[in-house]
């Protein structure tokens, strides 16, 4: 059909700028760039003018950018690859780090939750697990309780929520306890030395979510100067060691019941050297941004059979294919959402991360580049909202331009374009995200995913 009408070619080059992705973002509304003057600030003529129906889709077309490699495969290795250099560039720089950060103190650490009840699991050494039997690695039930009723699934939900303020508390008593051991004041541990770090969420088959962290110790102002003699990587494990230990969030209490979240008692942190990550060997720089990028793309739908996809009901849960042990947890977490001393956890909009809403990947500010500049530097500086093209440069004032006024066209409705026929399982967004742009959005629930989860 679109042969017939001449518009295949053209179509074509729109759909070869999405790089792959499988749900796009449609777009509908017009952009404009004026000249300016910039001595009196007159706006004059017209220099560029997009519109999305003279677009040969129709709509213009956006990549969704989501990180959910169950969602579209292509942004999600896309973004496996920028947290891969993100996480590379700390460790032995590029990328606007400096090299000396190859030099200086670096481990990885692995902080896990705490026992929430016992599960199938597949012990270190011969023993079985407390099943009785011995699990292969393929054990379809392996993280799922051995005794649903008595599992506790309310604390296993609060900790999943509040696992990024300890992460947070956790890291204010990192920096005291690398102080205490220089034998410095809080106050003056910043005129000696920075903590930064890199970590990313990774969730266990049981469904609680545990960090994996690269963290590092600089001079006081970063990458850019050089720790001093005393900073070594066995003062960072043993001050890791023992904020993990000190970590400790105050949660909420639930019918008369407090709760109080701290790390498990499994914590492994290794120093990062220079060879093979196997087993009890040291790990290299390479091996370690592998590892972390790898779970930068993964959410609980991975390890623990849930929703990649927030629910709007509980009754959706009656046609999911998810196992039990998610059912059962999302259904504590929507409970719990109706609690009105609970509201701000969010725990119904989140209900499908098993009650997690923080970020699945995060870095301090020193430790490298972000991912906005690798974004950047990956397109040239390209932007699909752009005048001219729908992949146009992205004009300056430099030039005496600037970028026009965007404005809505027209409110929501039906897809009534070419493409949109063709793709009627295209994502949407919900309306007024993007200024200037009216995103359309979809009636099929299964179509109205967060994008950014």
């Amino acid at each position: 059909m679109l042969a017939s009408l001449g518009t295949l070619p053209e179509l074509g080059r729109q759909l070869s700028g999405l790089g792959g992705c499988t749900r796009p973002v449609r777009l509908d509304g017009h952009r404009t760039e004026y000249a300016v003057d910039r001595t009196t600030g007159e706006i004059g003529r017209v220099l560029h003018h997009l519109d999305s129906s003279a677009l040969p889709a129709g709509q213009l077309l956006v990549r969704c950018n989501n990180r959910r490699a169950t969602r579209c495969a292509a942004c999600a290795e896309t973004y496996r690859r920028d947290t891969y250099h993100l996480i590379t560039a700390g460790l032995r720089g590029g990328k606007g780090t400096p090299e000396r950060v190859a030099t200086h103190p670096r481990v990885f650490a692995t902080f896990t939750a705490p026992g929430f009840g016992p599960v199938h699991n597949r012990p270190s050494g011969d023993r079985p697990c407390r099943c009785g039997i011995r699990h292969d690695d393929q054990y379809p039930a392996l993280g799922t309780p051995l005794d649903p009723d008595t599992y506790d699934y309310e604390a296993a939900v609060l900790w999943n929520a509040h696992a990024g303020a300890l992460w947070q508390c956790f890291s204010i008593y990192l920096r005291r306890e690398v102080a205490k051991r220089a034998g410095l004041t809080q106050r003056a541990f910043r005129n000696h030395a920075r903590v930064s770090f890199a970590k990313v969420a990774e969730y266990q088959k049981r469904g609680a979510v545990h960090f994996h962290a690269v963290i590092r110790l600089d001079g006081p102002e970063g990458g850019e100067t050089a720790p001093p003699a005393w900073a070594t990587a066995e003062p960072l494990t043993d001050a890791i060691r023992a904020a993990a230990a000190a970590a400790r969030v105050d949660g909420p209490e639930v019918d008369g019941r407090p709760h109080t979240f701290v790390f498990g008692r499994q914590l492994d942190v290794r120093t990062i050297r220079s060879t093979d990550f196997d087993d009890g060997q040291d790990l290299t720089e390479r091996a370690v941004a592998a590892y972390v990028a790898k779970y930068a793309t993964k959410g609980a739908e991975t390890a623990t059979g849930t929703l990649d996809r927030p629910i709007r009901f509980l009754a959706e849960l009656a046609q999911a294919k998810i196992t039990d042990h998610a059912r059962r947890m999302i259904r504590t977490a929507w409970t719990l959402g109706a609690r009105t001393e609970l509201a701000c956890l969010r725990l119904r909009s989140w209900a499908h991360m098993l009650g997690f809403r923080g970020h699945f990947s995060t870095k301090s500010r020193a430790y490298s580049v972000t991912l906005g500049a690798l974004r950047q530097e990956r397109t040239g500086g390209y932007s699909p909202t752009s005048v001219g093209e729908w992949s146009a440069p992205r004009r300056t004032t430099a030039s005496g331009r600037r970028p026009a006024r965007w404005r809505s066209r027209q409110p929501w409705s039906p897809p009534r374009s070419r493409l949109a026929r063709m793709t009627s399982g295209t994502r949407h967004c919900r309306p007024g995200s993007t200024p200037g742009w009216t995103r359309r959005r979809s009636l099929n629930a299964q179509a109205t995913a967060s994008r950014s989860c």
